[in-house]
């Protein structure tokens, strides 16, 4: 993929909006669930919606970049709250336009702005107002998002949606480092019934995920990238909790929020 997530703050241009938009002043850009909130000096407000074809300058630790939303549409699924899914493009070199994002599971290149960023072992933590990231469908933020983790709702969901993120990415030790390829089939579930699991005999329970990571680990999902020795060795709060003593019922005892099954 071509990237999981970045950290933005960002200006829309005046000039990619319709005339009566463009009179206006624009003081303000915010993101408010998957869509983007732009707060006019005349006291209108626009949504992601109303946005399509406009064009972000976005200031990042690069550089500045110009993303414009090509599309906007309402994910499929029914959440607590609606999912957007934006169609991003950027301008290369030669002045021929490419999609932001690569293909996720559906097909689509498709992502979302999310309130917040990243830390370093790749917790999503609250910033102050502007400040976003915009994630990829294709990426583990934006699959636990459409997965019904929506971390904007409470405190409590953000720590579910960080567990999942760690999932997805087969981070066990929590230090931001995944273990995972693409493709590798998984079935999460969770005790809230927001996924239920599939049940697929081919696949055996694997690990109890927190915001901090795997609270144990029975098998690895890629062996070629780790094995239960590996994870000894570099997680030691795990030394104790691997292999057939990881069973559904001791990772919840251990406060799991959010669970795997996978290949053996």
């Amino acid at each position: 993929m071509r990237f999981d997530c970045r950290c933005f703050t960002a200006a829309l241009l005046v000039g990619a909006l319709p005339l009566s938009v463009a009179a206006a002043e624009l003081p303000s850009i915010d993101v408010e669930g998957t869509e983007f909130k732009v707060t006019l000096s005349d006291g209108r407000m626009l949504h992601s919606a109303e946005l399509a074809g406009a064009t972000l300058t976005i200031s990042t630790g690069g550089g500045m970049m110009r993303l414009r939303i090509d599309a906007v549409e309402r994910d499929r699924e029914r959440w607590q709250a609606p999912i957007w899914l934006h169609s991003f493009s950027t301008e290369a070199a030669d002045g021929s336009r490419q999609p932001l994002c690569e293909p996720g599971p559906d097909g689509g290149r498709q992502g979302f702005p999310l309130a917040g960023r990243p830390r370093s072992d790749g917790a999503m933590e609250p910033a102050e107002p502007g400040i976003f990231e915009i994630v990829c469908t294709s990426g583990a933020r934006g699959k636990c998002v459409r997965f019904g983790y929506l971390p904007w709702l409470s405190a409590e969901m953000r720590d579910i949606y960080d567990a999942c993120v760690r999932m997805v990415r087969a981070d066990y030790c929590g230090d931001g480092e995944g273990t995972t390829r693409d493709g590798v089939p998984i079935d999460l579930y969770d005790d809230r019934g927001i996924q239920k699991p599939d049940s697929d005999p081919m696949q055996e329970f694997e690990a109890g995920w927190t915001a901090a990571g795997a609270v144990c680990v029975r098998h690895v999902r890629v062996k070629e990238n780790i094995s239960l020795e590996g994870l000894a060795a570099s997680c030691p709060r795990l030394h104790d909790r691997l292999g057939a003593i990881c069973t559904e019922e001791r990772a919840r005892a251990l406060g799991a929020t959010l669970f795997v099954r996978s290949l053996p």
